[in-house]
């Protein structure tokens, strides 16, 4: 308890890692604002208000001029040809231009002006990709006579809330990783210290053995990503985003913690360079994420369903396997330190 309390308070004069704790409360605290403007990244169209002008011309402007006519987000201005839609773009007067064309075997052909960098250029090119999709759409109907061979189906269009799917797959898993992470860190850089400074040895006078040393450090300090779990889970909740079984994600937390942590202290025990260290850490745990994708499940689809309450029996096998494996980390720990401790006297 003495080591723990120690480690604790180490941590308060670590600016680092207070600045990585005041991000991700931001983050949690103002969540609903954040998922608004990201989302508007990526789907221009899920946010009210915001409109994109195009001008189309060409030899065929009726299919395009329906396909917009359809879509919210996006208005079209018909312009008799292609200099006078360019001068309009060229102007300001509109965001983008549609040629369509029609080939020798009627097919439709699109030449499409886009702005050419810029935050301007995401979110119209957004809006133009969805518009085409719903004219391809359209073009397969119509000629699904003329076809000698029957083309793939689409996929049918997503109605899903793009606000729901970027809280639970892209944030939640943010603010619930990063402590993980983030303590595998702590731990690292808390025992390489502790041995280049010799303080390490000094905590040996006292009735202590080096197992008992690494132990308050690692329990301490994996105890850490829950807690903060805890809190964001609860800040979410205050702020809108229903968490549907927090007691699991709060499970699933402290199993990959203890995993982390546990490689971190692995690394710190038999790298005593800093640098080389942090390096190895970070090249395992991106190995481990790479890794992960083989899995039935990837962690962030585990966390998703668990915040959505969509968990299938695969989701609690791989929350137990991730509590096993952190049980097995942990005697991996156990057997380097009995390794290392004649080292350490």
């Amino acid at each position: 308890m003495a080591v723990g309390r120690r480690e604790l308070r180490s941590l308060r004069s670590e600016k680092t890692i207070l600045l990585a704790v005041a991000i991700q409360l931001f983050i949690a605290a103002f969540s609903s604002f954040l998922v608004v403007g990201l989302v508007s990244l990526y789907d221009p169209g899920a946010v009210d208000g915001y409109q994109t002008d195009v001008a189309v011309t060409g030899e065929d402007p009726e299919t395009l001029l329906a396909a917009t006519e359809r879509r919210d987000g996006i208005r079209s201005t018909q312009y008799e040809d292609r200099d006078a839609a360019n001068q309009a773009f060229g102007m300001g007067e509109v965001d983008a231009v549609f040629e369509a064309t029609r080939g020798e075997e009627g097919q439709l052909q699109v030449a499409v002006t886009a702005p050419e960098t810029g935050l301007e250029t995401t979110l119209v090119v957004v809006q133009l990709r969805e518009t085409l999709e719903a004219v391809e759409r359209t073009e397969r109907q119509a000629n699904a006579d003329r076809l000698a061979e029957q083309p793939l189906d689409l996929p049918e269009p997503d109605e899903t809330s793009p606000y729901l799917a970027f809280t639970y797959t892209v944030l939640v898993p943010l603010l619930l990783f990063l402590p993980v992470f983030i303590s595998g860190s702590i731990v690292l850089d808390s025992l390489i210290e502790e041995r280049q400074r010799g303080t390490l040895a000094l905590l040996r006078v006292a009735p202590l053995s080096l197992a008992d040393i690494v132990d308050a450090k690692l329990v301490t300090i994996a105890a850490i990503a829950p807690l903060q779990a805890i809190v964001w889970l609860a800040v979410l909740a205050g702020n809108g985003t229903a968490i549907a079984m927090p007691a699991a994600l709060i499970v699933l937390v402290g199993a990959l913690s203890g995993i982390v942590v546990s490689l971190g202290t692995i690394i710190a025990l038999a790298t005593p360079d800093r640098r080389q260290a942090q390096l190895l850490y970070s090249v395992t745990i991106v190995g481990g994420l790479v890794l992960a994708a083989l899995l039935p499940e990837h962690p962030a689809n585990t966390v998703a369903k668990f915040a959505m309450g969509s968990a299938t029996t695969t989701s609690w096998l791989l929350v137990g396997s991730y509590g096993l494996l952190a049980a097995v980390a942990f005697v991996a720990v156990r057997t380097s330190v009995r390794v290392l401790e004649p080292e350490s006297l």
